[in-house]
């Protein structure tokens, strides 16, 4: 019989492909959209629909298994769910891109991501005891989960606020955050997620956290190359995602 462990190492191993994929890949939504992806479904739509579905699966472990009894373990799920209810009920709304779409299959792939995702930390959340959430990695990771929290809502607010009302095209984002790096919301992103394999110090969040950098490295080297060849005159110094490094 496979063991679990073994399981979560093979999806690291299918994360570490995809990664690979995703460098060569674009991934088709947003700006790298492109035709001949199939239907299309509304932008706003498609983000509700995909992001709001991981929060179903993530808490129907606790409905079948119970409710943490730890006042730590009800701190992780309150995190993980404030990432998503804002990524599913407040992020889409922000956004000002009438009359924009996504593919259906880039909808269903995210949704599948997330069903195993949901999964794998619902279930290794609904078994976790104190002794699995040492003080050291639990508080180190909770600082880097406030901290990637907030440095991704203050660089998403920033791109949404590039845009006035009725516009859809693309300008070079300004600002502190920029200065540096193209993509300082998905950096606060890997962070968060980052500090949350901490508090967590399992398998499970580990494997979390590196299907994150496996989705946001290869998006923020993308998005970079596009700002470069779309606008001439973009900042030289500055890199995709790490300052002075990438």
């Amino acid at each position: 019989m496979i063991s679990t462990e073994n399981l979560l190492f093979a999806w690291i191993a299918l994360a570490l492909i995809t990664f690979l994929y995703l460098l060569r890949k674009n991934a088709p939504y947003g700006r790298h959209q492109s035709p001949g992806w199939g239907p299309t479904i509304p932008n706003r739509m498609g983000w509700i629909i995909m992001e709001g579905f991981v929060l179903l699966v993530f808490w129907a472990w606790f409905w079948y298994l119970g409710l943490p009894q730890q006042p730590q373990i009800w701190l992780l799920c309150g995190l993980f769910s404030l990432h998503y209810l804002h990524r599913s009920f407040v992020f889409p709304f922000r956004l000002r891109t009438q009359g924009k779409t996504m593919p259906v299959l880039i909808m269903g792939s995210a949704m599948l991501f997330n069903l195993v995702n949901g999964s794998v930390l619902g279930w290794d959340l609904s078994r976790a005891d104190r002794e699995t959430l040492g003080a050291w990695n639990f508080n180190l990771g909770f600082m880097l989960f406030v901290l990637g929290f907030a440095l991704n809502y203050a660089a998403d607010s920033r791109l949404i606020a590039l845009r006035k009302p009725g516009e859809t095209g693309y300008k070079i984002p300004d600002g502190p955050l920029f200065r540096r790096i193209s993509c300082p919301n998905l950096l606060g992103e890997i962070i968060e997620w980052g500090g949350f394999a901490l508090m967590c110090g399992s398998l499970a969040g580990l494997s979390f956290w590196i299907w994150t950098l496996a989705n946001l490295l290869p998006r923020a080297l993308a998005h970079h190359r596009w700002y470069k060849q779309r606008f001439p005159e973009y900042p030289s110094e500055r890199k995709a995602i790490f300052p002075f490094l990438l």
